[in-house]
């Protein structure tokens, strides 16, 4: 899933029946969850939203993901 240059990966937790994502590449910990793809969409839109905000109100850099940082297994 990405927002912006923001990626994130995306698992099902069978007993919660509750999708649930983390950002990736950036050191900073961004996660969200969603019953449904889109609730899942919009709240990690949200999330990336407020992370930004966030950032500018305590005068700090938001964090550019850099993927050498995280590979995802396969």
């Amino acid at each position: 899933m990405k927002y912006k240059e923001y990626k994130a990966i995306i698992e099902y937790d069978e007993d919660d029946r509750l999708f649930f994502g983390r950002v990736i590449n950036i050191r900073d910990i961004i996660v969200f969850d969603g019953l449904s793809v889109d609730e899942l969409e919009q709240a990690f839109q949200k999330v990336i939203e407020q992370y930004l905000a966030d950032c500018q109100s305590f005068h700090k850099a938001p964090e550019i993901p850099n993927s050498n940082l995280f590979k995802p297994r396969r």
